[in-house]
């Protein structure tokens, strides 16, 4: 009998100083399930191509093939968060986490472009429900003292998830085809369901109230927002849907305030924003994904048109800043553990404007590579610094019962700032050049890369304003290491 349970012992993932197994397990389950739910956002980019010449469908088609996605992940972030605080963390990460799969098993299996834009919505819903719930199924399972390291390996997976979408969706559809970039989900979500199932500790939030209006009213307000955003260069900002989803949104969103001020239970607790920590971490998001997802967008394709490369040349070409958040990152991480993230993210972020603006200076059609390198690696490292400590800043600034919701509100932030980042970049774009040659590429990525990074910018600024590490924000004694005694961080 010692030498079978031995034998067992040894087949677990060693842990780590200051982390349990169950720590370990959870922050790789949470991990691998976070990478999954990032790479769908721009894993599609590189494959549309391949998926039109199969499929068929125009370009409206094609966006939506996008759009899909990011409507339903964005629009319900926050309800997913709420319902795992309802009924059990637990289990509605396993529900998301088999919608996710089932989406992904039917978007590859899909004959029409129609099957293809409903099974991505599909997709977006699982990931929706998924996403949240990570962080604070992380959160539960590490000691405070170390959720610095936790949250910086956890936010550098899902750094180089979005970052790295092009390049897995053009390796696999170049090598294989586009059905791949779906398929790889189908075995990794058989996988940790069981996992999920065995080794995640059930957990809820304090309030037993499910705020159905409150739901009802931003999930409304944030489809209509990002369904505007997203239209808005197809189909003109003036034109009829578009002006209808940004006013009906902002109506809707102002009206799920007003609720959320006087509702007993709500879902998003609108005293939340008086912790100038959350609020400022919550913009410096927005905006921060606003420069970086825009001009991913755009570089992505100038290293393909102007460059001439292959979708799996630029992507490779790309690593100086997507591969940085696996080096860099988890050192942010546990760095944040000893001197607070506010320093980091501000940091961070002025490196990731800075390495921008150094690549707007340099692009020029018929440009050399290796002048860009250095702008790349700026922008990784400048990336990597605001992922690692940014789960820590939002988790410790609001009550430990309403982190679930705090992860969702965060999670929907970075997700409308990624939706506004490419319309508004991609609008300086189209206004100042084109896709006529490889000098009007470059006339439009120039000034849309200066936007991103004066957005990005701001976001330093924003930083800036978060709380200087107290007592308030120090780890938990001890003797509560769930973190679930008092409220943290509150201003």
């Amino acid at each position: 009998m010692a030498r079978v349970s031995t034998t067992a012992v040894k087949q677990e993932p060693a842990a780590p100083a200051g982390f349990g197994r169950p720590a370990v397990w959870t922050l790789v389950i949470t991990s691998v399930a976070g990478f999954m739910a990032a790479l769908d956002n721009l894993v599609v980019t590189t494959a549309l191509p391949s998926i039109r010449a199969d499929l068929g469908g125009g370009l409206s088609d094609l966006e939506w093939t996008v759009s899909a996605y990011t409507l339903t992940f964005a629009v319900l972030l926050m309800f997913g968060a709420a319902l795992g605080d309802r009924f059990g963390r637990r289990r509605f990460f396993l529900a998301g986490l088999a919608v996710f799969t089932a989406g992904s098993a039917a978007a590859a299996l899909a004959p029409t472009i129609n099957w293809l834009i409903a099974a991505r919505a599909v997709q977006g819903v699982g990931a929706a429900v998924m996403m949240p719930l990570t962080l604070t199924l992380l959160t539960a399972a590490v000691p405070a003292a170390r959720r610095g390291m936790a949250f910086g390996i956890w936010s550098g997976v899902n750094g180089l998830a979005v970052a790295s979408g092009p390049l897995i969706g053009g390796t696999l559809t170049e090598h294989l085809s586009w059905q791949w970039i779906f398929w790889l989900n189908v075995p990794t979500g058989l996988v940790l369901l069981p996992l999920a199932r065995l080794r995640l500790s059930e957990s809820r939030g304090a309030e037993a109230r499910l705020d159905v209006v409150g739901t009802a009213l931003v999930s409304s307000a944030l489809f209509g927002i990002v369904f505007a955003l997203i239209r808005g260069n197809a189909d003109g900002w003036t034109s009829g849907p578009v002006l209808t989803g940004l006013i009906a949104g902002g109506a809707l969103l102002v009206g799920f305030v007003r609720y959320e001020l006087r509702v007993a239970h709500p879902m998003l607790p609108m005293r939340l924003f008086r912790s100038r920590a959350f609020s400022a971490v919550n913009a410096a998001s927005l905006l921060m994904f606003l420069g970086m997802f825009g001009s991913i967008f755009l570089i992505s394709q100038s290293l393909q048109g102007s460059g001439g490369y292959t979708p799996t040349e630029a992507g490779v070409r790309m690593l100086p800043w997507t591969g940085m958040p696996l080096i860099v990152a988890p050192l942010a991480g546990i760095l944040s553990d000893r001197i607070g993230g506010r320093p980091i993210v501000a940091t961070g972020l002025a490196l990731q404007a800075l390495g921008l603006a150094m690549f707007a200076a340099v692009a020029h059609a018929g440009g050399s590579y290796g002048a860009q390198v250095p702008s790349l690696v700026v922008c990784g490292i400048g990336m990597s610094l605001y992922f690692a400590p940014t789960a820590n800043l939002v988790m410790a600034s609001v009550r430990p019962q309403e982190q679930g919701i705090a992860s969702g509100a965060n999670n929907a932030m970075r997700e409308v700032g990624g939706a506004l980042g490419v319309a508004v970049l991609s609008s300086v774009f189209s206004a100042r050049g084109g896709y006529g040659s490889a000098q009007h590429f470059t006339d439009g990525l120039v000034p849309a890369l200066y936007v991103g990074a004066a957005a990005v910018g701001v976001a330093a600024l924003c930083a800036l304003l978060i709380p200087r590490r107290r007592t308030a924000d120090r780890p938990e004694p001890a003797a509560d290491p769930a973190g679930e005694a008092r409220d943290l961080q509150s201003v």
